[in-house]
């Protein structure tokens, strides 16, 4: 391997599913997969076979679609778990299995109530199981950025001479700085005797904001892979964020001497899709990814951008995907020219597919003077499904003010069949989705509610993600459209209809 490339290992699927909330099916693990590996990472993660059916046919399936990047699967020190991670990626074409087991004195103590010699026996114990299944083993000691050093680079050694083959330093708690785990990170190339026989890796959280600044201060002492999600999401504070790592490297290259084998055009596209799945936003001001990231207000900035673009941008909107976000489609627009447009954005559709994204198209333009990009995306998302979907909105009407009870008529086709209840609520959404819950009669809990616009304007499309729970599952639904109330029902009926296609085929 190149010195100067860095590996990166996508987690999105495992740490970063582990947001609250934020849980996948199967298909939405797959989907994101196949984005995973257009945009070119090295590794995927696929998830935690051993903590449930849903994450082990979670990671087989991704180890089947998958043939580019190596897929791996977590498992802690223990028979059991590595022997299923093993199982689930029997069928990958690079396999990978990563063991780990807590090592600073505070996880010792208190997780395990075992001393250092026996956490060092059960570590060498299970890089030697994993061993037995595949050649390539990563072994993670976590909480290394709190774990003493002498034992640390002890671990370590051996954990190397049991057969690992990338060794992960992880700041599990976000608990470091940069400088002193730059430092950590040339200690251990300089105490640790065979860390030449390994690829050296880091894993940042972000509790105290500076994961990306810990993953770079690392890269700059050695690291030669990245452990990183897409959107920096992932528990409590989420993870270094994939975009923000890989553009500093990109951007700044003179800097760091590094680089990486990314395809950041597709940057954008995968935040989009992350962000659909698990339901979490990304907020304007993100770097990379936010709406806002190459957005100038200020006049003395628009004035110099007009005279030199790179007066206030350090890189190009188009080098992560996000193009050109000028009018692109219209109401005289036809299905062939919305098909090469999309076409353009990525998106190959079936026949069926393209014939339902195009009706609603014909909807939005001739409520919307403009049709962006985004718009056109949200459309895709909305119509095209990894399943079939067992309920069609077919109409609503809303009867709604302040002098008012809020009152909806909702109608949904299933089957061959057209279903309407109507209900009163709190409010025309709430009134809304408790005649969905009348037609459908599935008892579900709304946890979660956002909303947001795509675009700038009085007709800006918006977007909602709800997520709803029922005996302990959670599913996340979204919807588009320039009608708040229409774009609320679509996000719940898909959310429901996910429900619908997670329940055995019987139902």
């Amino acid at each position: 391997m190149d010195a100067n490339r860095v590996i990166v290992f996508d987690t999105t699927l495992r740490d970063g599913e582990q947001s609250p909330g934020a849980s996948m099916s199967v298909e939405d693990k797959i989907a994101i997969a196949c984005q995973l590996e257009r945009l070119n990472v090295d590794v995927i993660e696929a998830g935690f076979p051993i903590s449930s059916d849903a994450q082990f046919e979670g990671v087989r399936l991704v180890a089947q679609k998958v043939r580019t990047p190596t897929v791996c699967g977590l498992a802690r020190c223990v028979d059991q778990d590595i022997d299923k991670a093993a199982a689930a990626l029997e069928k990958a074409a690079k396999p990978r299995i990563h063991t780990f087991i807590a090592t600073s004195k505070i996880h010792m103590d208190k997780k395990f109530r075992k001393s250092e010699d026996e956490i060092l026996e059960m570590a060498i114990k299970g890089v030697r199981r994993a061993k037995s299944y595949c050649d390539d083993i990563e072994f993670s000691p976590e909480d290394s950025a709190r774990t003493g050093k002498e034992f640390l680079y002890r671990i370590v050694e051996a954990a190397i001479d049991a057969g690992a083959t990338t060794i992960n330093i992880p700041d599990t708690v976000g608990y470091a700085n940069p400088e002193e785990f730059g430092q950590l990170i040339n200690d251990i190339y300089a105490r640790v005797p065979n860390m030449h026989n390994a690829i050296l890796s880091v894993h940042c959280h972000n509790d105290l904001g500076l994961a990306v600044a810990n993953t770079l201060a690392a890269v700059r002492n050695g690291a030669q892979q990245v452990e990183v999600t897409i959107n920096g999401i992932g528990e409590r504070a989420g993870n270094c964020s994939l975009e923000e790592v890989v553009m500093a490297l990109k951007t700044r290259q003179a800097y760091y001497g590094k680089y990486t084998e990314i395809k950041t055009e597709e940057i954008v596209k995968t935040s989009r899709l992350v962000s659909t799945v698990t339901g979490m936003i990304v907020q304007p001001n993100k770097a990379i990814v936010g709406v806002n990231a190459f957005a100038h207000e200020a006049g003395i900035h628009q004035d110099a951008m007009l005279k030199d673009r790179t007066t206030y941008e350090i890189m190009t909107p188009e080098s992560v995907g996000w193009g050109d976000t000028k009018i692109v489609m219209g109401r005289h627009s036809g299905r062939h020219g919305l098909k090469s447009r999309l076409e353009d954005l990525g998106y190959n559709l079936s026949k069926d597919e393209l014939d339902k994204v195009y009706e609603r198209f014909l909807n939005v333009a001739d409520k919307k003077k403009e049709v962006f990009d985004a718009d056109l995306e949200a459309l895709v998302g909305d119509e095209v499904q990894d399943f079939e979907e067992a309920y069609r909105l077919d109409y609503f009407h809303i009867l709604s003010g302040d002098k008012v009870l809020p009152t909806a008529t909702i109608a949904l086709r299933h089957k061959n069949e057209i279903i309407q209840e109507a209900s009163v609520g709190d409010g025309p959404v709430d009134a809304a989705f408790k005649a969905i819950d009348k037609i459908i009669d599935e008892p579900v809990k709304l946890i979660d509610y956002t909303l947001q616009a795509l675009t700038s304007g009085k007709e800006a499309m918006g977007e909602v993600h709800v997520t709803i729970t029922n005996n302990g599952r959670k599913f996340v639904g979204r919807g588009a459209s320039t009608d708040v109330i229409e774009a609320s029902i679509r996000a719940y009926l898909h959310a429901h209809n996910k429900l619908r296609h997670a329940q055995p085929k019987s139902v």
